[in-house]
C-alpha cells in the first residue's frame, strides 16, 4: 500500500538515501575532541558520548541530553497501566531504574526526566528512542503483562505502554 506525504507525493522506497530529518539536539558536526558536559560530566570521545575522567582542556558545552532535560522535550515516554504498578510499586520501580543504570552506563545520553503520575497511568519520559522500549522490555521480562511500542515521526519519537 502506498502511503502519501505531503504535498500528495509518495515516499521514495526505490532507493538508500535517508532523507533529512532535523533534530534540534543533535550536534552540527563532530565535536572539538575532547569535550565534556558542563552539566553532567559526560565526555565526548572518540566520535561519541561516554563516562571518563575530565582530560585537562577539554572544551565544554551542554549535551543533548541534558538540552532535553533542561527544554523538557523528551524523545520517548514509557506508560504503565493497569493495578500491578500500583501493588508492586517497589519492584517496578526497581526495574526502571535499573534498566536506566545499565543503559546509561553504555549510552550516558540514554536517561530518566520524569516519572509523573497522569491520569493515563504512571509515564516515564527519557531522553532517546531506546531507553524506552528497554524499560518496556525489562518490565515485560519482569513481570509479564502487554507491552505496545509505537514509533512516530520516523522512529524519531517513541511510545511505549505497558499495561499489567
Amino acid at each position: 500500500m502506498h502511503n502519501p506525504t505531503e504535498g500528495g507525493h509518495g515516499a521514495r522506497r526505490d532507493r538508500f538515501v535517508q532523507e533529512y530529518q532535523h533534530d534540534s539536539y543533535k550536534m552540527p558536526g563532530k565535536l572539538k575532541e575532547p569535550t565534556v558536559c558542563k552539566t553532567c560530566g559526560a565526555l565526548y570521545h572518540k566520535g561519541r558520548w561516554t563516562w571518563g575522567a575530565r582530560p585537562a582542556g577539554a572544551d565544554e558545552i551542554v549535551c543533548p541530553a541534558c538540552l532535553r532535560i533542561q527544554d523538557k522535550y523528551p524523545k520517548g515516554f514509557v506508560t504503565l497501566k493497569g493495578p500491578f504498578k500500583d501493588e508492586h510499586r517497589d519492584q517496578v520501580m526497581g526495574v526502571i531504574h535499573n534498566t536506566e543504570t545499565k543503559e546509561k552506563q553504555e549510552h550516558p545520553l540514554a536517561r530518566i526526566m520524569t516519572i509523573e503520575h497522569r491520569p493515563e497511568g504512571l509515564v516515564v519520559s527519557t531522553t532517546d528512542t531506546h531507553l524506552p522500549r528497554r524499560i518496556g522490555e525489562a518490565l515485560k521480562h519482569a513481570h509479564q503483562g502487554e507491552l505496545a511500542i509505537h514509533y512516530e515521526k520516523n522512529e524519531e519519537f517513541v511510545r511505549v505502554i505497558w499495561t499489567s
